[in-house]
């Protein structure tokens, strides 16, 4: 019955919806002419409708009132007497007063004021009036089904609809005030049908609404998110550039770590060994031990180049070219004793197995480095290796019955710039492992670095 306040606030809230929409769309970055095409399709089609309801709330109360009058005309004789159709006459043009000034200045007003209130209730008494002077004007009363939602606030909606349902329940029981038992009960049963229909559409619609406003109001939540969607976008877009170029210094940064370790496990251990050899060439009066100790730093000069060429091309320690580690290992260590004099010692356990280039890469210079600070620091006699292989870890041990140090003071780096024990614990972690050195002074030092157990590809 008021289907028309229901359609025009289920029309609002989809025009909203459907906007809501259109700037969600917009905000992501797709179909945005597509977009815009529809909502000025929408927004045409909505103008029309609500053009063409204006010209019906508008015209229809005088169409409807005209038609009553002629019905009541007609049926004049059988429904009115003279008093009620002189009445019927002054009401009728009272009600033409009162649609002609709300047609002309009802509509500028405020939605829902109290002019909107008067008028309703105004149409109301005439239509009230003129149905009881005959019945069939309640075509005109008819009215306050379609406008109590546009007219009135939501707390009069119902209290009006249930008064139109007394004047349509009089009109189509016979008229009014009823006049018998069988009229009174007519009446009663009428008034019960219009006002449950006329109560429970608005029900309905109120609950349309109310979900009609839910959908609108998850949409605009929809836009807004989808608005933040495309912040967090822009903004992960600028950190992932910051990303990749941190990335890259860390990477120009690593490589340079890397060459510098390299270079100092090559060319700064061989240019040590080449000067220690020269130094005892120059120390020595026979000439087949200078010539010894000069073919041993010629030997060492070509090993560094060889070395220091490898580094830079990122290749493997040419000792694990052609032997395993436990055999490269072994021969380190004997090429370190014969050189400084100081006895050592490799020994291998568990089952020997290739690893991972990377990892027999990081325990064969570990190994060369701790042989150095040895014969550089330690003022060892005898020094020991351990590798050892376990099920899921590799452990490296090199100990020495030196003058050893305090571990929570290790002593600086001195003017060859060597990398120490920070370099080898830096080459542990890099292939996921760990070191960890055990000294007093007076009592020797141990290093052991545990490594993860991966097998060659």
């Amino acid at each position: 019955m008021n289907a028309t306040p229901d359609a025009t606030l289920d029309g609002t809230l989809d025009a909203t919806a459907d906007g809501a929409t259109t700037d969600a769309t917009a905000a992501d970055g797709t179909a945005a002419d597509g977009a815009a095409a529809v909502a000025t399709a929408d927004g045409a089609v909505t103008d029309g409708a609500a053009s063409w309801q204006r010209r019906l709330l508008n015209g229809g109360p005088f169409v409807l009132l005209g038609v009553g009058g002629v019905l009541a005309t007609v049926s004049a004789d059988a429904l009115m007497t003279p008093g009620r159709e002189r009445a019927a006459i002054v009401l009728a043009v009272a009600a033409l007063a009162l649609q002609a000034w709300w047609s002309l200045v009802g509509g500028r007003r405020r939605p829902r004021g109290p002019a909107h209130r008067v008028y309703y209730l105004l149409r109301w008494a005439a239509g009230f009036a003129l149905t009881w002077c005959n019945p069939l004007f309640g075509v005109y009363a008819l009215l306050g089904y379609y406008d109590a939602g546009r007219l009135l606030p939501r707390h009069l909606v119902r209290p009006a609809l249930f008064a139109t349902a007394v004047t349509m329940a009089g009109s189509n029981a016979g008229g009014l005030p009823p006049t018998e038992g069988r009229h009174w009960l007519a009446f009663v049963a009428l008034l019960a049908l219009h006002a449950g229909l006329a109560l429970g559409f608005d029900h309905i619609a109120v609950k349309d609404a109310e979900q009609a406003a839910s959908r609108a109001a998850a949409l605009a939540e929809a836009r807004l998110a989808n608005v933040r969607l495309a912040r967090a976008l822009q903004e992960n877009a600028g950190l992932h550039a910051q990303l990749l170029v941190q990335a890259r210094e860390a990477g120009v940064a690593d490589e340079r770590r890397r060459l510098a370790a390299e270079i100092h496990d090559t060319l700064a251990q061989g240019l040590t060994g080449i000067v220690t050899q020269l130094q005892a060439a120059a120390d020595s009066a026979d000439p087949a031990t200078t010539r010894d100790h000069v073919q041993r730093a010629s030997a060492l000069a070509r090993h560094s180049l060889g070395e220091a060429r490898r580094s830079v091309q990122d290749l493997g320690p040419a000792q694990l070219e052609q032997d395993p580690l436990p055999t490269a290992l072994e021969k380190v260590v004997k090429g370190w004793s014969d050189e400084t004099g100081v006895q050592g010692e490799f020994v291998v356990t568990g089952t020997a197995e290739p690893l991972h280039d990377e990892i027999e890469a990081a325990l064969l210079r570990i190994v060369q480095e701790a042989l150095t600070n040895v014969a550089r620091h330690a003022d060892a006699r005898r020094t020991g290796v351990t590798l050892s292989y376990m099920d899921d870890e590799v452990s490296l041990d090199v100990r020495d019955d030196g003058g050893g140090f305090d571990p929570r003071t290790p002593p600086a780096r001195d003017h060859t710039g060597g990398f120490g024990l920070s370099g080898m614990r830096a080459r542990a972690e890099r292939v996921a492992g760990t070191l960890i050195v055990e000294s007093a002074p007076g009592f020797g030092t141990a290093l052991s670095a545990q490594v993860p157990l991966v097998r060659h590809d």
